[in-house]
C-alpha cells in the first residue's frame, strides 16, 4: 500500500506541477511583507477552493491568517504555508544584482515556494488518500508574518492548532537536512516612553523620555551578567535593543517620546519569561528615574522548538528513497555567477547527512512543536553560505525554486503517508512528543489579551504596493 500511495503522490506532482509553479511565481512577483500578505493570502484560498479545499480565513486577528481543511477522521496531519517576503530584497531572475523595484520588498527566504510547496504536499496526499479510499484528516496552516514570528504564535494562542496529530514543515536552505532540530524560545517586545517637552535652555521643565530608554538600556547591560549562558555555541542566549520613533528630532527640544524596541532569544520558554518580568523592571525603574511614563507593546513571543527523532528519521529514509533535488550544471552556474558577485567563496552543497540533533535560527514554527509531534525537512536551494539575500530572491523565482519545491511536497506528502499508514509510527512520534513534554501543556507565552501588530509594516508596503 505503501508504494501504491507514493507513486500515486509522485505521479500527481508530475502531472499538476505547472500550476503550483504559476502560483508560486504569482507570489514572488507580488512579494509583500508580514501581515500585508492580502494578495498572498487571495492566492492560496482561492486555489485551495478550487481543488476541494474548506478554508476559513481571519483567524487569531489576522486577516492574512487562514486555515484549509480535508477529510474526516483521525489522524489529523497539518502541513504549514508561509508567503511573506522580506523588505529591501526586491531582485530580477538575474545573476547579477538587479532589483526590479529598489528598495521594494523581495522573497529572499522563499517564502512563495515554503507556501506552495505546503499545499502541493497536501494535495498530493488528498488526491492519493481518496484514490485509496483511506481516512484521515488534511489540514494546511497559513501563517502571516514568520518573518516577525507573529502568526503561529497568535493561532497557537487561539488554539488553531488544537487536535492535531502530527504536522510536516520544510524549509530551503543552502543544503538538504533531516535533523532532529530544536530552535531557541523567542520574544519581540517595544517600551515606549513618554515625557514632557522643555526648550533646551531650560530642561528642568522637561522630561526625557529618551533618558528613560536610555536607562532602560544601561540596565539591561547590567542585566547581561546575571542571565543564565546558553550551554549552545550554535544557539546563544541574547538580548538586542535599538531606540525608535525618538523625538521631537531637535537637540534643543527634551525629547517627549522614545522607545526601545527590545528582541531575545533564550534556550527555552520559562527563561524567556523570566527574562522579559526583569526586563520590564528595568524599564519600569528608568520611568521612575526620569519621571516619565512607560508602556510596554508586545510584538510576539514564541517557545523554543521540541526535537522529534522519529518525525527526523521519516523524514530521511523519504529523502533517501526519493532523491535530494536534481540540479543540472546550468542551475549549479548561476549560483556560482551570482556567488562571483557577490564576492563570495564558491559553495554548493552536496549529499544528505544523516539525522542529527541542531539548533536552527529563531522560526515561530517551533509552537507547532508544543502541539504534536513535529518535523522540518531543509532543501537544497543552492546559494550559500548566507541567507536573506538578494541571490535567494532570484533563485526562488526561477528553475532551482521550482525544482526545490516539486521536491518538498513529494518528499512532505510520502511522509504524512508513511504515518497516515503506520499507525504505531505515528504513536512512537506521540511517545517522544509527550516525553519531551514533560507533562507540560501548550500556554502561550503571549499576555492575555495582547494585540496582534497589524499595521507594522504597512507604511512599508504602501510605498510599493
Amino acid at each position: 500500500m505503501q508504494n501504491d500511495i507514493k507513486k500515486c503522490i509522485t505521479e500527481f506532482i508530475q502531472e499538476n506541477r505547472e500550476a503550483y509553479h504559476t502560483l508560486s511565481k504569482a507570489i514572488w512577483d507580488r512579494p509583500e511583507l508580514g501581515l500585508e500578505e492580502y494578495e498572498a493570502h487571495k492566492l492560496h484560498t482561492e486555489f485551495l477552493k478550487e481543488r476541494g479545499f474548506d478554508v476559513v480565513s481571519g483567524l487569531a486577528g489576522m486577516p492574512t491568517s487562514y486555515v484549509a481543511t480535508w477529510g474526516e477522521g483521525k489522524p489529523v496531519i497539518g502541513f504549514s504555508a508561509e508567503y511573506d517576503a522580506l523588505p529591501g530584497l526586491s531582485q530580477k531572475v538575474s545573476a547579477h544584482k538587479d532589483p526590479v523595484s529598489p528598495g521594494a520588498p523581495g522573497q529572499g527566504c522563499g517564502h512563495n515556494l515554503l507556501g506552495v510547496g505546503g499545499i502541493l504536499a497536501a494535495a498530493a496526499l488528498k488526491d492519493a488518500m481518496a484514490k485509496k479510499g483511506l481516512k484521515g484528516t488534511i489540514k494546511i496552516f497559513g501563517t502571516p508574518a514568520e518573518e516577525l514570528c507573529v502568526g503561529k504564535p497568535f493561532m497557537g494562542s487561539a488554539g488553531v492548532f488544537d487536535g492535531v496529530d502530527l504536522v510536516l514543515d520544510w524549509h530551503p536552505w543552502a543544503g538538504t537536512a533531516a535533523n532532529a532540530a530544536t530552535c531557541p524560545a523567542y520574544f519581540n517586545v517595544k517600551y515606549h516612553f513618554h515625557g514632557r517637552t522643555a526648550h533646551g535652555n531650560a530642561p528642568w521643565h522637561g522630561r526625557s523620555a529618551l533618558d528613560g530608554a536610555i536607562l532602560q538600556a544601561h540596565a539591561i547591560e547590567m542585566l547581561r551578567e546575571h542571565h543564565q549562558p546558553s550551554d549552545s555555541s550554535t544557539a546563544a542566549h541574547t538580548i538586542n535593543y535599538t531606540f525608535s520613533d525618538t523625538g521631537p528630532e531637535f537637540a534643543s527640544v527634551v525629547p517627549d517620546r522614545a522607545t526601545l524596541w527590545c528582541i531575545g532569544r533564550f534556550s527555552t520558554a520559562e527563561q524567556v519569561s523570566d527574562i522579559i518580568q526583569r526586563i520590564d523592571k528595568c524599564a519600569e525603574g528608568a520611568a521612575m528615574a526620569t519621571g516619565t511614563t512607560v508602556d510596554k507593546q508586545y510584538i510576539t513571543a514564541s517557545h523554543e522548538m521540541l526535537p522529534n527523532w522519529v518525525v527526523a528519521k521519516a523524514l530521511y529514509a523519504n529523502v533517501t528513497e526519493l532523491g535530494d533535488v536534481a540540479f543540472d550544471e546550468e542551475d549549479k552556474a548561476f549560483v556560482a555567477a551570482m556567488q562571483k558577485e557577490d564576492g563570495q567563496e564558491p559553495f554548493w552543497a552536496e549529499g544528505v547527512p544523516e539525522p542529527k540533533s541542531t539548533a536552527i535560527a529563531v522560526t515561530d514554527s517551533a509552537e507547532y512543536s508544543w502541539v504534536a509531534p513535529f518535523g522540518i525537512l531543509i532543501l537544497n536551494l543552492g546559494p550559500g553560505p548566507g541567507w536573506h539575500n538578494w541571490m535567494i530572491t532570484a533563485c526562488a523565482g526561477g528553475s532551482l525554486g521550482r525544482k526545490t519545491m516539486e521536491k518538498a511536497g513529494q518528499i512532505l506528502a510520502c511522509t504524512a503517508a508513511d504515518f497516515l499508514l503506520d499507525a504505531d509510527l505515528l504513536k512512537q512520534a506521540q511517545a517522544e512528543w509527550a516525553e519531551k513534554m514533560k507533562g507540560r501543556t501548550y500556554e502561550s507565552l503571549l499576555p492575555e489579551g495582547a494585540p496582534v501588530p497589524l499595521g507594522l509594516n504597512k507604511a512599508t508596503m504602501d510605498k510599493y504596493r
